[in-house]
Formats: structure tokens, sequence, C-alpha cells
């Protein structure tokens, strides 16, 4: 007959195994759930730093886009200092050209100088350069230049007489101001 060895394992040695099976589950029950919840920042932090890369894209492009601007405006107005230069040859054909007596005017010499005087002023229309009106029209600080004042009893104060030299634009902004006088 056998004898039946005694058993060293009781049912309370199983206890621990199952335990140690049972805190493996927790785990990774624990695992998992931190890994979600790291999944979950990771996600928030990828969405934050699109939203960042996409605003400073944007800032970038905007950027880009005033420079382009700025850089198209300084090439727009670029040439008002040659320009400034070469304004004074005109006012002297104006000047000439007042001067002449009619009888000289039809002198195909003083023909030519005008045709110059022409040439001129329509290559400066075609740099965007245009006349400032003022004759008869109120005084405008921020285009005329005020070099006498005259007192008249027929017209309003403050209205332009004449023009001593005349102002001009370049694309709509002052490129130099017309002097003249007006009544008080």
């Amino acid at each position: 007959m056998e004898s039946k060895k005694p058993s060293f394992a009781s049912p309370s040695a199983k206890a621990p195994a199952d335990k140690r099976a049972s805190d493996g589950k927790r785990k990774k029950e624990l695992n998992i759930e931190d890994f979600k919840k790291k999944l979950e920042e990771c996600r928030k932090q990828k969405e934050e730093y699109l939203a960042g890369w996409q605003r400073a894209r944007a800032d970038f492009l905007n950027y880009k886009k005033k420079e382009m601007e700025s850089i198209g405006e300084l090439i727009k107005y670029a040439s008002g200092g040659l320009i400034l230069k070469i304004l004074p040859i005109l006012d002297n054909f104006e000047i000439v050209e007042k001067k002449i007596s009619t009888n000289l005017k039809n002198d195909e010499n003083i023909k030519g100088l005008l045709q110059i005087k022409t040439q001129l002023s329509g290559f400066l229309k075609n740099q965007g350069i245009e006349e400032i009106k003022c004759l008869g029209e109120k005084f405008d600080p921020n285009l005329h230049e005020v070099v006498e004042g005259v007192e008249l009893k027929d017209k309003e104060s403050g209205i332009v007489i004449e023009e001593i030299r005349k102002g001009y634009k370049i694309h709509g902004k002052v490129l130099r101001p017309t002097k003249v006088k007006i009544s008080k």
C-alpha cells in the first residue's frame, strides 16, 4: 500500500499565487489606463503643436505679404528723387513758354523747344507724376505752400489766386507742393 505523502502545499499556499496573478492583471489594467492617459496627453500636445505651427505659418505668410507690398511701394516711389531733380527743368520750360511772344511761337525752333517740354511732361505722366491743380480752389496745406496772401474784397478768404510754382504728385502722394498766392 502506498502511503500518502503528506502534502506540504496547503490550500492557503495557493492563495499567494492567485494574488500574484490578480496583481499582474491589475498592473496590466493600470498600465493600459496609464497608456490611455499618456496617449490622450500626446494627442493634446500634438493639437497644441499643430495649432502653434499653423499660427506661426500664417504669421510668416502675412509677414511675407506685407514685406512684398512694402518693397512694391518702395520701388513705386524710388524714382521720386530723380524726378525732383528733373522738375526744375520742366519749370524752366514753363517760364520760357510764358515769356515767348505770340509771333515767336510760330517759329520752328521755338516749336521744337516746346515739343521737348511736351515730351518731358509725357514722360513724367508715364512715371505716375501728375500736376496738382490749384487755381480757384480752397487752400489745402497738404497740397499747397503759401508764398503770399493778397487782400481781395471780391474773393473769399483762403482761395488760391495765383500759382507761383507747379506742384506734383507721384502715384497720388505729394512729391512737391504747389507754391501759391491766396486771397485774404
